[in-house]
């Protein structure tokens, strides 16, 4: 079990590669819970997550032999970033073992700091075992992404800079994958300030740490289903948890809606881009999952590697759960004109259309009529219903698909 003072002599290592990240003053978090939330945008470090932290103090352990022989790790993309700058920083050959699925922006990142990159495996613990032949095939040094003592010290150093930016901090919420993040910050902030609650975060699609609690050990979750790709590890390290069971004072779940709304808001109201794993803290507290006492929190945001086109499905996702973005779908008989009355009524109430679709033909169509699918910005759930009022009362059938379905 590492302690406090492997946090501290990690920190003196990483410092000359990490930049220290600032905390922002949530005004939209604070108002709505009455608190104050601080968000620490590990999403703005270096390679765009904490990565870079246990990566550095790792491969700075390596012997010349282990150096000159190269590394290998497993990784669904902000470990393997961390491990080729290191790599790249200390002259050393890295290869990356990544799942097929990973966002093509962490894959593309990977290469372009110098590593190998190999794609094999539909899931993290497949690649994991896939990383693990390699390092036996080729004499590799295996750099594990969260179950190593050195690793787990690394990511700890967030938590001595919460504390050194915010020392009256009495709450911290961090996402929870592999579990060296929530491990090394629960450890670093509670060996400092006994008092402050340390809270996991974790996706409903992946819940390992979680089953791992309930066990009493590290369980294997099968066929991990989540938008949250850096978080998405089916089983907890066994290091991480014996540090988890004994400091974390509770893991929580979020849904893909919840933390796509997260995304949004991240985006929207404090302008940050935040990737999916990087957001669950947020998302758990604009959900209720976590509804804090202390007064003081601070929120830990990841990671912000998101692939744009997957972004952008992820604001249409979370502004359409906000009720911003409808589908209307309006039967009009089939005459000319009748797509410019429709289009009339929507811009009387201001409603932004985004999109329209004109359907002539299907067995589910009246033999005189036709269906328009229109997609409308709104500003607010009750102006999508207002819009749903007004073109019913000019006569048209309409059905709303959004957050509320009408």
């Amino acid at each position: 079990m590492i302690e406090l003072p492997e946090i501290q002599a990690a920190a003196l290592v990483v410092e000359r590669f990490v930049r220290p990240t600032p905390h922002i003053f949530s005004y939209t978090l604070s108002q709505l819970l009455d608190r104050q939330v601080h968000l620490k945008p590990e999403n703005l470090q270096r390679t765009g997550s904490f990565k870079l932290r246990g990566a550095c103090n790792r491969m700075m352990a390596l012997t010349p032999e282990e150096k000159k022989g190269g590394v290998v790790a497993a990784s669904a993309g902000n470990h393997a970033q961390g491990v080729a700058l290191a790599a790249q920083l200390l002259q050393v050959h890295a290869t990356v073992v990544m799942p097929e699925e990973t966002p093509l922006v962490k894959v593309e990142r990977t290469r372009f700091l110098g590593a190998e990159v190999i794609l094999q495996g539909a899931s993290f613990d497949e690649s994991l075992a896939i990383a693990r032949r390699e390092e036996a095939r080729r004499g590799l040094t295996f750099i594990h992404g969260y179950d190593d003592e050195r690793i787990i010290a690394g990511q700890g150093t967030v938590g001595l800079e919460i504390l050194k930016d915010l020392p009256e901090c009495d709450m911290v919420i961090v996402p929870v994958g592999g579990g060296g993040l929530v491990a090394g910050i629960a450890l670093a902030m509670k060996s400092m300030r006994p008092r402050v609650r340390v809270v996991g975060v974790q996706a409903a699609g992946c819940p390992s740490a979680a089953k791992a609690l309930e066990a009493g050990r590290p369980v294997l979750v099968e066929h991990p289903r989540t938008i949250a790709d850096g978080i998405r590890v089916g089983q907890v390290g066994a290091l991480p948890f014996a540090i988890i069971r004994r400091w974390v004072d509770d893991v929580v779940l979020v849904d893909d809606e919840e933390i796509s709304r997260a995304i949004v808001v991240l985006m929207e109201k404090s302008k940050l881009v935040v990737e999916a794993a990087g957001a669950v803290g947020v998302a758990a507290l604009l959900s209720g999952k976590i509804r804090p006492e202390a007064p003081v929190v601070s929120v830990v945001l990841s990671g912000g590697n998101i692939d744009t086109n997957f972004f952008v499905r992820m604001l249409e996702r979370g502004l359409t759960h906000e009720g911003r973005l409808v589908l209307l779908r309006v039967g009009i008989v089939d005459k000319p004109g009748q797509l410019a009355k429709v289009l009339a009524e929507l811009a009387t109430l201001g409603g932004n259309v985004l999109d329209v679709k004109h359907y002539r033909a299907g067995w589910q169509l009246p033999l005189e009529g036709t269906e328009l699918e229109i997609l409308v910005e709104t500003r607010d759930p009750d102006h999508g219903r207002q819009m749903v009022s007004r073109l019913r009362g000019a006569g048209y059938e309409v059905r709303m698909t959004g957050r509320d379905e009408t």
